[in-house]
């Protein structure tokens, strides 16, 4: 072997070597991010999960206050009966100062 293909021998062996080693580097950077983003998916998904349990939380308590809303519609005198209440506390009112 003369000294050019020594030469060219060493420049593809050092070649080589910085080939492995980006290999090496870019590796380990896809490692990191592959935990990085597992990570970032079981944040994700534990929002998911809460946001979920808030909205069945929600839907709850809206549905308990529409019920109440309707018993309490069902419960309020309507327009004429709250008209004959006042006739009637007129006439309580009165009874008791005629009855003095």
């Amino acid at each position: 072997m003369n000294d050019t293909q020594k030469m060219l021998q060493a420049i593809i062996h050092g070649q080589n070597a910085l080939k492995q080693e980006l290999l090496n580097k870019l590796g380990k950077v896809e490692d990191k991010l592959t935990g990085m983003i597992d990570k970032l998916t079981g944040r994700v998904d534990g929002l998911e999960g809460k946001l979920d349990q808030v909205e069945k939380r929600l839907t709850k308590r809206i549905d308990n206050l529409g019920r109440q809303l309707v018993y309490l519609e069902e419960d309020a005198p309507t327009r004429e009966e709250f008209d004959n209440l006042e006739k009637r506390v007129d006439k309580i009112e009165q009874k008791p100062t005629s009855v003095l």
